[in-house]
C-alpha cells in the first residue's frame, strides 16, 4: 500500500523473542532506510486463562513478546535516532484496567508504560520522544478472533456505540510520530472510545 501510493516500504520478518533477531531487525531496517526517525513497537500475544490456567511457561512467553522484546527493539534503536525522532508503544486498555481474564496479557501491557517512561526520560537527553497508544476494543481480525473466544465482547457498551478502526489507531500514532506531537513525551493515549471513562458502573 505505501509502494501504491509513492512511499518507499522493506520488510524484514524476525522471531523478537531472540535478542540477537531484534538487534538486526533494527540494524536493516535502519539500513534499508538510511536511519530511523520513527519506530512504531506493535507485536503482542495473549495466553493462558484466569490465574489458574496460566502456566509459568506461558506467562514467560507473553512477556518475551508483549514487554521484553519492546525494550530490545528500543534499546538498539534509541542511539540511532536523531532529534526530533519518537518512539510509540503499542500498549491496550486491558493494561489500565481488568476484564480480559488473561493476566499474561493485562500484566505485559500495564508494564509498557513503565517501559516507555524510562525510553522518554533517556531519549529527552537526544531529542528523542517516546509514547504509548492503548486501543479498547477493536474491529480489527485479530479483535473478531477473540469475540469468537468471547462472545460477550461484542455486546460491552461502548460510548461511542462502535468497535474502533486500526485506522483510529494509526491515525493517534502518525500524530505522535509528527512534528506536531514535538511537545509530548512520556505519555499514554487511550484510543477506545470512551469505553475506559464514560462507561456507567
Amino acid at each position: 500500500m505505501i509502494s501504491e501510493e509513492g512511499g518507499r516500504a522493506v520488510s524484514f520478518i524476525a522471531d523478537v523473542t531472540d535478542a540477537e533477531a531484534c538487534d538486526r531487525l533494527v540494524d536493516e531496517s535502519a539500513e534499508a532506510l538510511g536511519g530511523l526517525d520513527g519506530v512504531v513497537l506493535n507485536v503482542g500475544i495473549a495466553g493462558g486463562r484466569k490465574l489458574e490456567g496460566t502456566t509459568a511457561e506461558l506467562w514467560d512467553a507473553v512477556f518475551a513478546v508483549n514487554l521484553r522484546s519492546h525494550f530490545l527493539v528500543a534499546r538498539r534503536a534509541l542511539p540511532l535516532m536523531k532529534q526530533g525522532g519518537a518512539i510509540v508503544f503499542i500498549s491496550s486498555l486491558a493494561g489500565t484496567q481488568p476484564g480480559s481474564n488473561i493476566p499474561s496479557y493485562d500484566s505485559s501491557k500495564a508494564a509498557l508504560p513503565g517501559l516507555c517512561r524510562h525510553v522518554a526520560m533517556e531519549g529527552a537527553r537526544r531529542g528523542v520522544r517516546a509514547n504509548v497508544v492503548a486501543p479498547g476494543l477493536m474491529d480489527t481480525p485479530l479483535g473478531r478472533l477473540a469475540t469468537r473466544g468471547r462472545p460477550q465482547r461484542a455486546e460491552v457498551p461502548i460510548p461511542l456505540g462502535r468497535q474502533g478502526t486500526a485506522w483510529e489507531v494509526a491515525y493517534m500514532v502518525i500524530f505522535l510520530l509528527s512534528g506536531e506531537a514535538s511537545y509530548v513525551t512520556g505519555q499514554q493515549f487511550i484510543v477506545d472510545g470512551g469505553l475506559g471513562s464514560l462507561r456507567p458502573m
